[in-house]
């Protein structure tokens, strides 16, 4: 059998039998309720920080720093993950998950009471190095937990979740940052963590905790893979550090950046990951073009929306709301049995509609282009993205053995991240070199800043646009490698 083709886990975990129903029947209630409730935090904290951050950047004087607020969650995010996978795959994921949630809630305090950038920024640190640590510990629990035949029901409950926040979230947000402050916003969100603590780890400890063979012998991590995931965390940062700088001594922590992530990468990815080898690494490749060309274009549309079109922070983050109903939608069809065998194609249609929502996002530079528009086309997008992520969710542990699950899943969420971080300092440094980091400085962030840069704006979407179409081409070689009978 060649190593890509799928391999059905021989768990030594026991799980419940058929007849107990779906993911919400009596075997899996308790567990399933648990981990989306996970995921609905994670949900609702994207969500409504997206609405807070332009003004908490433009108080803290920071607007120039806006890109590397989100990648520094995601760099920090990179260890995490590394982390997690080992811990997970070693322990079992009660123990990632529970320090993950933990060091996710107290990056949040230290955000909303920063009083300066950089001080914002290190708390979005450490909010990423938890959620590094909880998103691969969830994946572990769906393998070891979940039958293959329930794993693209739970990953579309996962999508579903974020369904409430997507609407709520905005909302909620930009009322209270309007009335009682952005603060307010990121204090109030942890909590939200007493909820996911009782229900969710109770289940896990029940039915996903230890080792795969508890009989085995227990074995050390793998200090080699820390060591790279240090280098790939220090190497995003450093990239992201010279990308916000834009002068020409930051071509040195660039290259350092450079020198330590490139090693990294190729040690901790599936080899052939960027040579879209045919299989589990075009299945991580795609993961990472599609995450990181649409995160990295959707991080600049409430900006967009505030100081090109004078929106209310409410009403920016609340454009987006739909997003979360039509990724839910993509994340449902996929979740089909019957669309299985058109998976790929369903992927292929995904990229278009992603390349297209962000090509489009642009438009509503101009004036006389309602900001609806917007709304409508990443809707779109946002379609698209939930038949991408889902799957890629479902086709990496399908090609993923019980004991590779943590490993495999920390490289599909490190592809996310890292493409996220490098396509952030790209865009990021294509903004500040157009004088993004000037707009709103001088003006009140619902005045509007009508016609101040809007090219800087243009040259975040149309190359990530660009990026979302290779992600098309990669999603036809999604296929694992088959040696001849």
């Amino acid at each position: 059998m060649s190593a890509l083709e799928p391999r059905v886990p021989q768990r030594t975990v026991p799980i419940p039998p058929l007849q107990q129903g779906g993911v919400l029947g009596p075997a899996y209630r308790t567990l399933s309720i648990g981990i989306i409730s996970v995921v609905f935090l994670i949900a609702f904290e994207a969500t409504a920080v997206g609405t807070a951050m332009p003004v908490a950047a433009r108080e803290l004087e920071g607007i120039g720093l806006y890109a590397f607020a989100f990648s520094a969650y995601f760099t920090t995010s990179l260890f995490g993950m590394v982390l997690s996978g080992q811990w997970a795959d070693r322990q079992g994921p009660l123990r990632p998950l529970t320090v993950g949630i933990a060091s996710f809630a107290s990056g949040l305090v230290v955000s909303g009471t920063a009083g300066a950038m950089w001080v914002f920024v290190l708390g979005r640190a450490v909010q990423g190095f938890g959620g590094g640590l909880v998103i691969v510990a969830l994946y572990v629990v769906v393998s070891r937990a979940y039958e293959e035949r329930l794993r693209p029901a739970i990953m579309a409950a996962f999508a579903a979740s974020w369904v409430v926040p997507s609407i709520v979230g905005p909302l909620a947000s930009g009322t209270v940052t309007e009335h009682l402050g952005w603060r307010w916003v990121f204090l109030g969100i942890p909590a939200l963590v007493v909820v996911p603590l009782v229900v969710a780890l109770p289940a896990i400890r029940r039915t996903a905790s230890g080792p795969v063979d508890p009989d085995a012998p227990p074995v050390a991590f793998d200090r080699r893979r820390i060591r790279l995931a240090l280098g790939i965390s220090l190497g995003a940062g450093l990239l992201q550090y010279a990308a916000q700088d834009l002068r020409w001594l930051s071509l040195l922590p660039g290259i350092a950046g450079a020198a330590l992530l490139v090693p990294a990468v190729l040690g901790l990815l599936p080899r052939g990951t960027y040579l879209a080898r045919r299989g589990l690494p075009s299945v991580v490749l795609l993961r990472g073009v599609a995450a990181g060309s649409f995160i990295a274009a959707e991080s600049f549309v409430p900006l967009m929306l505030v100081t090109q079109r004078g929106l209310s922070p409410t009403l920016a983050g609340f454009s987006l709301a739909l997003g979360g109903v039509t990724w839910a939608g993509g994340s449902w069809v996929q979740s089909k049995g019957r669309m299985a065998p058109y998976r790929q194609r369903l992927m292929v249609a995904g990229m278009v509609m992603v390349a297209l929502a962000i090509a489009a996002a642009p438009a509503v530079l101009v004036e006389s282009v309602p900001v609806w528009t917007l709304a409508l086309a990443w809707a779109v997008g946002c379609l698209g993205m939930g038949l991408v992520i889902g799957s890629t969710s479902v086709l990496l542990l399908k090609l993923s053995a019980p004991e590779e699950a943590g490993a495999n899943s920390a490289a599909l969420q490190i592809s996310d991240a890292l493409a996220n971080v490098v396509l952030l300092a790209g865009g990021g440094a294509a903004f500040a070199a157009l004088g993004g980091g000037a707009v709103g400085a001088s003006h009140a962030l619902t005045d509007g800043a009508s016609a101040s840069h809007p090219t800087a704006f243009v040259v975040v979407f149309l190359p990530m646009a660009c990026v979302a179409l290779v992600g098309a081409w990669v999603a036809t070689r999604l296929d694992p490698v088959r040696e001849p009978a």
